[in-house]
C-alpha cells in the first residue's frame, strides 16, 4: 500500500479517487463499513479507493488532556486498512495549524490536488475542519459545486448498540474480549516492536519477547493465551501484559513478553501483532523467582491445552 504523508502528494493518483475520510482508530465495524463504501465505489465506476486519516489523532491535539488511548499504533491501522482491499492511503500530519483550516478549506485543498474525485465517503455524522465547520451537508454543497458525490455510510448496529471507538475501548478496559472481537470484527489484538530486555525469562528456559505498548489501550494486566504469525507460520504463546511486579519494578511501564512455543529465532526488532485470545488469570506477585518459575510453567500447560481445544 502506498503511503502519502501530505494532500499534495494526492497528484500522484492519477486514476479517479473514491475518498474514505476519518480518523479510523480501531478500523472497527463502523470504519469497516465506511471503507467498504469507497472501495465498492472504485470497483463499480472505476478508479482508486484512497483513504485520508490523520496521526496523530486529533483529540491528542486539540484536547489531550481528554484524549483517550488509542485502539491502534498507526503501524498497525495501516495494515488493517490494507486489509480491507486500499492500496492509497494519506495520512495527514495533524498539528495545531492544520486544526485551523476550516472544512470548506479542508475540501478545496483536496479538489485542488487530485485530479479527479468522483465520490467522498464519510460516517453519517462525521465531523471535520476548523470548530467542527465541515458537516455531511457542507460536503454536498461541495460536492454539487465540484463534481462529487457524498456517501454519507450509516452508523453500524451490534446487537443493538452503534459501534465506536469508546465502546471498544470500555469493552477492553473491562477485559471482554468477546465483546471487543463483536465490535472490532477480529480478534483484539496488541502490536508493538520487539525490544531487548533483561533476559530473565530467558535464564527460566521461557524466552519472550518484549513489546513496549505506548500510548494503547490495554486489557487488564495479566496472563493471556495467544496465536502469533511470523513470516506465514503461526504459534501458539503465552502472553503476560503489566509490569512484573515479582521484580520491584516500582513506576514500571507496561510490558507485552510474549513466549511462542516452538519458536528458535531472533525477533529483535520485528513488528508482532498479539491477539489476546484466552484470559487465564491476573498479574499477580510472588514470594520468590522459583515460585514464578512455578507459576509460568503450570500458565503453559493451561495455555497450551486451551489451544488444542480450540484448534
Amino acid at each position: 500500500m502506498n503511503i502519502f504523508t501530505s494532500i499534495p502528494d494526492l497528484a500522484q493518483v492519477h486514476a479517479p479517487v473514491h475518498l474514505a475520510i476519518g480518523v479510523f482508530d480501531g478500523v472497527h465495524r463502523g470504519h469497516q463499513a465506511v471503507i467498504a463504501n469507497a472501495v465498492a465505489s472504485a470497483q463499480e465506476h472505476g478508479g482508486e479507493a484512497v483513504l485520508v486519516t490523520f496521526e496523530p489523532h486529533p483529540i491528542q491535539i486539540l484536547a489531550p488532556d481528554k484524549a483517550p488511548r488509542t485502539l491502534t499504533s498507526h503501524a498497525h491501522q495501516m495494515r488493517l486498512v490494507a486489509e480491507q482491499g486500499v492500496t492509497q492511503t494519506l495520512v495527514i500530519p495533524f498539528d495545531k495549524a492544520f486544526s485551523r483550516r476550516s472544512g470548506e478549506e479542508f475540501v478545496g485543498l483536496l479538489v485542488n490536488n487530485v485530479a479527479q474525485i468522483i465520490s467522498i465517503h464519510v460516517g453519517e455524522d462525521w465531523c471535520f475542519g476548523h470548530q467542527r465547520s465541515g458537516t455531511v451537508d457542507l460536503l454536498e454543497e461541495q460536492g454539487a459545486k465540484h463534481g462529487f458525490h457524498v456517501h454519507a455510510v450509516p452508523h453500524v448496529a451490534w446487537r443493538d448498540e452503534t459501534v465506536s471507538s469508546t465502546l471498544v475501548r470500555r469493552a477492553i478496559q473491562d477485559g471482554n474480549l468477546a465483546r471487543a472481537r463483536d465490535l472490532l470484527g477480529r480478534d483484539f489484538t496488541l502490536s508493538g516492536v520487539v525490544q531487548q530486555g533483561k533476559q530473565l525469562a530467558r535464564g527460566f528456559g521461557f524466552p519472550t519477547a518484549n513489546i513496549p505498548l505506548g500510548n494503547l489501550q490495554l486489557p487488564p494486566f495479566g496472563v493471556y493465551v495467544s496465536r502469533v504469525t511470523i513470516a506465514d507460520q503461526c504459534y501458539g504463546a503465552i502472553v503476560n501484559l503489566g509490569v512484573r511486579p515479582t521484580l520491584d519494578n516500582a513506576g514500571a511501564m507496561p510490558l507485552l513478553e510474549v513466549h511462542l512455543f516452538g519458536f528458535e529465532g531472533d525477533l529483535y526488532e520485528l513488528s508482532l501483532e498479539v491477539p489476546l485470545l484466552k484470559h487465564l488469570r491476573a498479574e499477580q506477585r510472588f514470594e520468590d523467582l522459583e515460585a514464578l518459575k512455578t507459576q509460568i510453567a503450570n500458565d503453559m500447560t493451561t495455555a497450551k491445552a486451551w489451544l488444542a481445544s480450540s484448534a
